[in-house]
C-alpha cells in the first residue's frame, strides 16, 4: 500500500510540476509545448531565415555552443565536407561532424557567428579537436556564395595573426551537400538530463529537433550559455520549483 502511494503521488507531482511549467515557463525561451510546436512550423526554406554550417569537433558540443545563441531558430547536426553519399556515424568516410545553424539576420549576422565559431574550439589544433582525434573533427567554415566566403577569410587571416606562429588549420569551403545525423546524436546534450526533458513535456523526436526551444535549453544543459543567460534559465526554473512545489503539498 506505501509503495501503491509513493507511486501515485509521483504521477500526481510531475503532473501538476509540468503544469506549472506551463504557466509560468514563458521568459527565456522556457515555454510550453504548445508555443515550442508553433515555433517548430517555420518551414526550413522560409526567405526570412539564413543557414549556417560549422565543423569545430564533436557535433554534440557544437550544436550546444550555438543553440544558446540569440537569433537561432533551429540547429541540426549532421555531415558535411566530404564525398560519401548517405554517411552515418560509424561509417561517415571524408565527412567531417557538422553543425547546421538556421538564425534570423535581424537578430545575428554570419560575421557573429563567425566569432563563436573561432571563440569555441582551437583552430590550430590538427587532425582532431580536444580529446577527440581524426579527421571527422576538423575544423571547417563551409560558405554560401561570395560574400561568405570572403567574411570568413578575412576572419581567417585575423585569427592567424593571433595564433602567435601556429598556423591555424582551418579549412573554407563552399557548402555542398549536409546529410542530418541520427536521431539519437540530436540535442544530445538535452538528452543527458531527462528532467529538463520532463519540464519541456518529452517531445516527440521530430518536434524536439526542430525546436527553437530545444535549441536553447540543449546549451544550458551543456552549461554552455553565457553567464548571463545561464543564470537566466537558472533563476527561472528555481522560481518554478519553488512556485510549483506548494500547491503539490496543498494536494
Amino acid at each position: 500500500m506505501a509503495l501503491l502511494q509513493t507511486n501515485t503521488w509521483h504521477r500526481i507531482s510531475t503532473i501538476l510540476f509540468f503544469l506549472v511549467f506551463l504557466l509560468y515557463g514563458r521568459a527565456y525561451c522556457i515555454r510550453g509545448p504548445s508555443r515550442i510546436v508553433e515555433s517548430s512550423k517555420i518551414p526550413s526554406s522560409d526567405q526570412s531565415l539564413k543557414t549556417a554550417v560549422f565543423a569545430l569537433g564533436s557535433f554534440w558540443r557544437s550544436e550546444a555552443v550555438f543553440g544558446c545563441l540569440d537569433g537561432i531558430v533551429r540547429t541540426t547536426v549532421g555531415y558535411a565536407g566530404g564525398s560519401r553519399l548517405n554517411p552515418e556515424y560509424r561509417s561517415l568516410g571524408d565527412h567531417a561532424e557538422s553543425v547546421r545553424v538556421e538564425y534570423d539576420p535581424k537578430l545575428t549576422s554570419f560575421r557573429q557567428l563567425l566569432e563563436v565559431f573561432w571563440s569555441s574550439h582551437d583552430s590550430r589544433q590538427v587532425f582532431g579537436q580536444g580529446p577527440d582525434v581524426g579527421k571527422q573533427y576538423r575544423s571547417i567554415i563551409f560558405t554560401n556564395g561570395t560574400e561568405e566566403s570572403r567574411l570568413a577569410a578575412v576572419s581567417k587571416e585575423k585569427e592567424q595573426l593571433k595564433s602567435r606562429g601556429s598556423a591555424v588549420t582551418t579549412q573554407i569551403q563552399q557548402l555542398g551537400a549536409f546529410y542530418p545525423a541520427e536521431a539519437e546524436h540530436q540535442k544530445f546534450e538535452l538528452k543527458r538530463k531527462p528532467f529538463l526533458l520532463q519540464l519541456m513535456g518529452n517531445l516527440p523526436e521530430e518536434e524536439l529537433e526542430m525546436s527553437t526551444l530545444a535549441a536553447r535549453v540543449n546549451g544550458y544543459a551543456a552549461d554552455l550559455c553565457s553567464p548571463k543567460t545561464q543564470k537566466q534559465i537558472d533563476a527561472k526554473i528555481n522560481d518554478i520549483i519553488r512556485k510549483g512545489w506548494p500547491i503539490l503539498r496543498e494536494k
